[in-house]
């Protein structure tokens, strides 16, 4: 049976296949931008996308200033479009630079994670592990 967690920045039932929220925490601008990357969309389709990825239900308290932050640095642009009889919606664009931000940390996250791989396959082959 799952346990529901709570944290700050996701709201989402505990199982062994999503990651924790302190791992979400560190990964959530990244993982922004490479939803921006498959295309434009509002803040609430970053956070769906995000969520059916299997990173859980990211707050928006969360998620809008990583948006803001992240165009704030020149990584994403926005625009405001009409909502469809509703209010307008800010809509984010990964731009030029962000592409190869991206394409940049994608390198170093593929390093980190070889390193962590590593790190974790030798520990329990090893028999380390308690």
């Amino acid at each position: 049976m799952a346990n529901r967690v709570y944290s700050r920045c996701v709201t989402t039932e505990a199982t062994d296949e999503e990651p924790p929220a302190a791992w979400l925490r560190g990964v959530i601008e990244l993982a922004a931008a490479a939803v921006l990357a498959e295309g434009d969309r509002h803040g609430y389709a970053v956070a769906q996308r995000l969520n059916e990825a299997g990173f859980g239900r990211l707050r928006g308290g969360v998620l809008y200033p990583v948006l803001a932050r992240l165009e704030s640095e020149g990584v994403l642009s926005s625009t405001w479009a009409a909502g469809e009889g509703g209010p307008g919606r800010k809509v984010y664009t990964l731009t030029a630079d962000g592409e190869r931000w991206l394409a940049s940390q994608n390198a170093r996250w593929g390093r980190f994670a070889a390193r962590m791989d590593q790190l974790l396959s030798s520990t329990v082959e090893e028999g380390r592990t308690r």
